[in-house]
């Protein structure tokens, strides 16, 4: 572990974002932009993100999810349909690294603001399109939400297995990995424009994400040709795979490589542990009849007794735990995992970046803003730069920028 003293900016310290996106893909993105130390200017029309009323929250406009992913950013009011909105974004973006965008296609041609529009105005912008379905495909322009995407990439059909009935994933899983992929996109192209100076238009397209992680392991031997089998991984898919009922509650635990396999049989010597099951690829061709076995097993103990005995052995498990029980974990307290931050509303207990740098560590950069808040400034910086001449780069900017008060 390096020793030296961290930075108080992050990795992205010095880039400006202009984020005209709603709801969760994008917020999510360029939350994690502002965690790591960029400056992110959220463009919301006169009613704000929608994402600011689906939950519950302090005051109106500011519900819990809303707060979470556009925490640390500047709220910035402008109607782009009209000529004073359009033209005030305008003027934003010579001193933007990058711009990022939820829009449909058309929609964001419409109101002038597609790449060609956003490029002449500064070349070097990285431009992430954040789309439902990719620009290239006969799906381009439908609507899009999570669950609708999670129904195309397979995800209900996959619970169907396991449960007997199509279900969604109780998470909103498809806007938070294309979040990701989008917020990876993103860097990737501004190490490229480190490298070249050249700024260029990037896609990332919830369907399209989704599908390449479901098909990270459910590809399977529908990959080669001739097809080995239809996709799907089946240690994914046995019915029997879920948390086991113990004496008095439920656990999780991976009984898995040859080594765990050999020291819970030793440990626990269950009669059905034969010579079908010794080596790994013989479990896997039986998988669903080993899960049904371990969970036989695994009712005549209490949860505390096979964690304790499987911790032991260094086999994963886990007990079942809440949500709510996270914001209690010992791990997660230990780690300096949340992190508080004064608002306007009181403190705010914020899950913080789950990665960790040594000299420039990510933070959460402040709560997230009302509705508006920063217009002004914001747009007389913008103004104030216009006439000094400020380049427009906005790597080049003192990394206070990003210490200011939001």
């Amino acid at each position: 572990m390096d020793d030296s003293a961290p930075s108080a900016a992050g990795p992205l310290s010095g880039m400006r974002v202009i984020d005209l996106t709603a709801m969760v893909m994008g917020p999510y993105c360029t939350q994690i932009m502002a965690d790591m130390g960029a400056e992110v200017i959220k463009i919301e029309p006169p009613g704000g993100d929608d994402t600011r009323h689906i939950s519950v929250g302090p005051e109106p406009g500011m519900s819990g999810v809303f707060a979470n992913v556009n925490r640390g950013k500047r709220s910035v009011v402008l109607d782009l349909r009209t000529e004073a909105g359009a033209r005030a974004l305008r003027s934003l973006i010579p001193g933007a690294d990058v711009f990022v965008h939820s829009m449909r296609g058309a929609a964001i041609e419409r109101l002038g603001f597609g790449y060609p529009a956003v490029a002449a105005l500064n070349p070097s912008i990285v431009y992430t399109n954040c789309y439902g379905y990719g620009r290239r495909g006969p799906y381009a322009g439908l609507p899009a939400y999570d669950d609708t995407v999670q129904a195309e990439c397979g995800i209900p059909w996959t619970q169907q297995q396991l449960t007997g009935a199509p279900g969604f994933a109780g998470t909103i899983v498809a806007d938070k990995v294309a979040g990701m992929t989008a917020l990876y996109a993103t860097t990737m192209a501004l190490l490229h424009r480190e490298r070249t100076g050249e700024g260029q238009e990037v896609e990332v397209a919830m369907f399209e994400t989704m599908a390449a992680f479901m098909l990270v392991e459910h590809a399977n031997g529908a990959m080669f040709e001739p097809p080995l089998g239809p996709a799907g991984y089946p240690r994914a898919l046995s019915a029997h795979r879920r948390p086991y009922r113990t004496a008095d509650g439920h656990l999780a635990a991976l009984v898995y490589n040859d080594k765990q396999w050999n020291a819970f049989v030793g440990a626990v010597r269950p009669d059905w542990a034969g010579p079908e099951f010794a080596t790994l690829a013989q479990r896997a061709a039986r998988i669903d009849t080993v899960y049904a076995h371990l969970a036989g097993t695994f009712r005549q103990r209490t949860t505390a007794e096979w964690l304790r005995l499987l911790r032991e052995l260094q086999i994963p498990a886990a007990p079942v735990r809440t949500l709510d029980e996270l914001f209690a974990d010992p791990h997660l307290e230990a780690v300096g995992f949340f992190e508080t931050v004064d608002s306007q509303d009181g403190p705010v207990r914020f899950p913080g970046p789950p990665a960790w740098f040594s000299r420039t560590p990510g933070r959460v950069r402040g709560p997230a803003p009302r509705l508006g808040a920063h217009t002004d400034e914001v747009l007389a910086e913008a103004s104030a730069s216009k006439r000094s001449g400020a380049g427009p780069a906005a790597r080049d900017r003192a990394a206070e920028t990003n210490g200011r008060a939001r």
